[in-house]
């Protein structure tokens, strides 16, 4: 990526966190009091996400380093630093869009446009596709540990079945590519039509190649499936997050309500990833699930105050590390057999 193009993000990133600090809902004294309650367990709250992350890169490594066939490997550090950098700008705009765009840049001169575009592709798949396996097992967890009234089952057999579909859709876009099918689908639409046309003819062959790379990765299944278990063991790993809230709260629920929460409290903050931050969608699904598991509904309130400072935390580690080891990106090896 162009210096100038690393000043813009780094600039970005800077205002977003300025924004994010102004715009805090907690006055100073409050903050210590609270920062105080916390103690110990402060630093292993923001400590966890060292291995959230470590699984994350691990995962998007795999992916890259999949079409490798050229000798251009990325180095493990360097997939962390993506991973920490593009997850920060992916909390900071409406849609997470800013995440794509900053790994897909990095990595564009290092092993190509096409290859660069279907690897950032074929992870944001992968990281949506981990999501519904950790709610899918966790509605399993659930059954399997809590009571389960009516309107519950119902519930959760229409999630299961959206859950096939899902997948179903995954499976033919991991076997298939979609990316130039997106696009020529784009042009159908009336108020994008235009654009959508422009686009697809300038670059239909480079669609081509991502949807080939894509394919490929599905075929390769040692990798396609080691990578979405590296990206669904970093979302239960997530879940000790909430665990260690807890002990700071000196609160007794054990591991797998952990789990529960996490999924529930992620999954009402996909539902509405079109907020920065999902400022608020956490908040109403922690209500809702720890109402269910009967866990004192302060632990909603102090919960969503430590993971914003979790994220206020990770959010300028990664804006900082933009301007951090960008001359080797990759690491050239000898190619190897899958």
């Amino acid at each position: 990526m162009k210096p100038k193009y690393r000043n813009l993000f780094l600039a970005f990133g800077i205002l977003a966190i300025g924004v994010m600090l102004a715009t805090f809902d907690v006055d100073y004294a409050e903050l210590v009091v609270r920062l105080k309650r916390a103690g110990i367990w402060l630093p292993a709250i923001v400590g966890i996400w060292v291995v959230v992350y470590f699984f994350n890169a691990l995962a998007f490594q795999l992916i890259v380093n999949s079409a490798a066939g050229d000798g251009r490997r990325l180095s493990f550090l360097r997939a962390y630093k993506l991973t920490v950098s593009g997850f920060a700008f992916s909390y900071t705009t409406p849609f997470g869009f800013g995440g794509g765009p900053y790994r897909m840049m990095e990595l564009n001169s290092l092993v190509g446009t096409s290859r660069a575009a279907s690897s950032v592709v074929l992870y944001s798949m992968m990281h949506v596709l981990s999501h519904f396996c950790l709610w899918a097992s966790s509605v399993v967890l659930f059954i399997c540990i809590h009571a389960v009234d009516a309107a519950l089952w119902v519930l959760f057999a229409l999630f299961m079945l959206v859950f096939v579909i899902v997948v179903y859709f995954f499976y033919v876009g991991y076997r298939n590519g979609m990316v130039l099918k997106f696009f020529k689908l784009l042009t159908k639409v009336p108020l994008l039509k235009k654009w959508s046309v422009r686009v697809y003819e300038k670059n239909a062959a480079t669609f081509s190649q991502i949807d080939e790379q894509i394919a490929a990765l599905h075929a390769r299944g040692r990798r396609f499936y080691g990578a979405l278990f590296f990206e669904y063991l970093a979302r239960v790993v997530n879940a000790w997050e909430y665990y260690f809230i807890l002990n700071a709260m000196s609160l007794d629920v054990s591991f797998f309500d952990c789990v529960l929460v996490l999924a529930f409290s992620s999954l009402f903050s996909n539902m509405l990833f079109f907020l920065p931050m999902q400022l608020g969608a956490r908040e109403g699904g922690l209500a809702i699930i720890v109402d269910r598991l009967a866990i004192p509904g302060v632990f909603g309130l102090y919960a969503s105050f430590f993971t914003r400072i979790r994220e206020l935390v990770w959010i300028v580690i990664g804006v900082s590390l933009v301007k951090v080891g960008n001359k080797k990106i990759t690491t050239p090896v000898c190619n190897s057999k899958e």
